[in-house]
């Protein structure tokens, strides 16, 4: 990776205080500096609701759960700021891409590099290997002395404090020369995929890692709303899983069956394309058509239903809670 080039610190949570202005207090989707370095988590939650502050001025959310969500926002007041939102999945949301041609292949190996290098990062530093959605692609959540490693499209940055290189993803090997790590499997969870080859070049692209981009952002998005609905019991923190390649949370009453794994996968062994899903942890009523999954105990809303619909992100967040409530009544 001879193509490195400096590029601008990102903080996530900076820019958009800087684009709402004085008078509110807003929340994002993307991990932001300083990197936490407290237990249990190592990482920040960018669309939390605590602490408010008593003169901070509303709270601005990308979902339903604050005093204002950024559609609110921009539809009552800052019509100016929907380009921005919609750029980070905040609000003003737009359809996904088209899926790429040729998806399948190249997404196996954006998989590889996420955890046998990208995630490797992280683990190799705090023990953590929970990836977040970043705009144009993953990345970790910052550690150490500041850093982030991410993926954006066909481009792997890394970022120390504010100093940034970016770099043309070639090979594994190449890829764990950059970041400073070799690539290894001490971060890999169940289904990750194996190394292989560490020289074969990748097949990364623009358009690929556009759309995972979009792919998990969208997903992000509409797991946040989940997780900050009322009433909904128990939620996690959302997280990226490298082992699955997927923004994931568990929420709903165990006790009662009820709770479930709610998340969007870019495609498996046995999904080529990406799809939504609920994975029950308890039995479910296969009488009720809802649950159609034959690969897990739970249902899923393929890509190509999900890609038909006239508003993505709300499609996405109506099967969300359709799951929720069918588990939860």
């Amino acid at each position: 990776m001879n193509d490195r080039q400096t590029a601008i610190a990102r903080n996530p949570s900076a820019e958009a205080a800087s684009a709402a202005g004085d008078g509110y207090q807003v929340r994002v989707l993307e991990p932001s500096p300083p990197a936490v370095t407290s237990e249990p988590f190592f990482a920040d939650d960018p669309a939390h609701m605590d602490p408010r502050g008593a003169a901070g001025g509303p709270v601005v959310t990308p979902h339903s759960g604050g005093d204002l969500s950024w559609d609110d926002l921009i539809a009552q007041q800052r019509p100016d700021l929907a380009d921005f939102a919609a750029e980070r999945w905040l609000g003003a949301r737009r359809q996904l891409p088209d899926l790429p041609t040729g998806y399948p292949d190249s997404l196996m190996d954006y998989h590889r590099l996420a955890y046998s290098v990208v995630a490797e990062a992280r683990h190799r530093s705090n023990g953590k290997f929970g990836l977040r959605y970043v705009r144009g692609g993953f990345g970790t959540p910052f550690f150490g002395d500041d850093v982030q490693v991410r993926v954006d499209g066909d481009q792997l940055v890394v970022q120390r404090g504010d100093r940034v290189q970016t770099a043309g993803i070639t090979t594994l090997r190449a890829a764990g020369e950059f970041v400073g790590v070799a690539p290894g499997v001490t971060a890999a969870e169940h289904d990750s995929p194996e190394l292989g080859d560490l020289d074969r070049p990748l097949d990364a692209s623009s358009a690929v890692g556009g759309f995972l981009g979009a792919w998990f952002g969208l997903a992000t998005a509409a797991l946040e709303e989940l997780r900050f609905t009322p009433g909904v019991i128990d939620p996690e923190r959302v997280q990226l899983w490298p082992g699955h390649l997927d923004p994931a949370m568990a929420a709903g009453d165990a006790a009662g069956g009820g709770r479930a794994t709610f998340g969007f996968s870019p495609g498996d062994h046995a999904h080529d394309e990406p799809y939504v899903y609920a994975a029950a942890w308890g039995d479910v009523d296969r009488s009720e058509g809802f649950w159609n999954e034959t690969n897990f105990n739970g249902a899923s809303l393929p890509w190509r239903e999900l890609s038909e619909a006239d508003d993505h992100y709300r499609a996405a967040v109506d099967f969300l809670k359709h799951a929720y409530s069918l588990l939860n009544l």
